[in-house]
């Protein structure tokens, strides 16, 4: 399989088009993956833009790719995103990495009430950037054309603000109907809390906003995992799989 790699300004690019690779992109093709005269690659915008091409010169600085193919890759209808609820550890992280892997179209930072991490000032602004980077090379290793959009945390109240462009749907262990059940007609938020589960006056919040509930068979999963389960089940009706 041909290594993917990142370029901003694939917009209207056309066979025959040759193309830079700089900075991490060039060294990590170049240098670590030894990529020579050649060979072949794919290149990503990762707003929709997928094309092949053949390497023509490669060094640490850059890396130049003549285009032998393009394509353009539509945004799938409905959408699928995830807001994440903030997790101690690694563990929202995990579920960022993998929901890119298996399709996700945007993610949302959750500051939960229950979450113990506080995303504030200059580590929220980190934290929010390492979200990205994480996104930006688990769709590399992926092969996405398109990324899902990482927005800005939100609180509750934004979350819940967030039910106008999308159909809100809780992941609740206790709720009574299955995801299976979750209807089809517009985009969907899956809405996956804390370790500590979702606040009561919060599930009040979301409800009153129009949410669904729904429930990933009779396991309690944690944080990390009920997000991804609720994308393959949801991957597999919408025919994506």
């Amino acid at each position: 399989m041909a290594h993917c790699y990142w370029h901003d300004a694939l917009a209207g690019a056309e066979v025959g088009d040759v193309v830079t690779l700089t900075g991490e992109e060039a060294h990590h093709a170049a240098v670590v993956s030894r990529m020579r005269r050649g060979e072949r690659v794919l290149v990503s915008d990762g707003a929709g833009v997928l094309a092949e091409g053949v390497i023509e010169a490669a060094q640490r600085e850059a890396v130049t790719v003549v285009l032998q193919r393009v394509e353009t890759v539509e945004a799938p209808a409905p959408r699928i995103g995830l807001a994440q609820a903030l997790a101690k550890g690694d563990r929202a992280e995990l579920a960022v990495q993998a929901s890119t892997e298996l399709g996700v179209d945007a993610i949302v930072p959750w500051q939960a009430r229950r979450s113990v991490v506080q995303w504030k000032g200059e580590r929220g602004e980190k934290s929010l950037e390492r979200w990205r980077k994480v996104v930006r090379e688990a769709g590399k290793q992926a092969i996405r054309p398109r990324l899902p959009e990482v927005g800005a945390v939100v609180d509750t109240e934004g979350l819940a603000r967030l039910a106008a462009e999308w159909r809100l749907v809780v992941l609740d262990p206790t709720a009574p109907g299955s995801i299976n059940e979750v209807p089809l007609d517009r985009d969907l938020l899956l809405v996956v809390g804390p370790e500590g589960g979702i606040d009561a006056g919060e599930l009040e919040r979301l409800d009153a906003a129009g949410a669904v509930r729904a429930r990933l068979g009779d396991h309690v999963l944690r944080t990390s995992t009920a997000g991804l389960a609720a994308i393959a089940a949801l991957s597999s009706r919408l025919g994506r799989w």
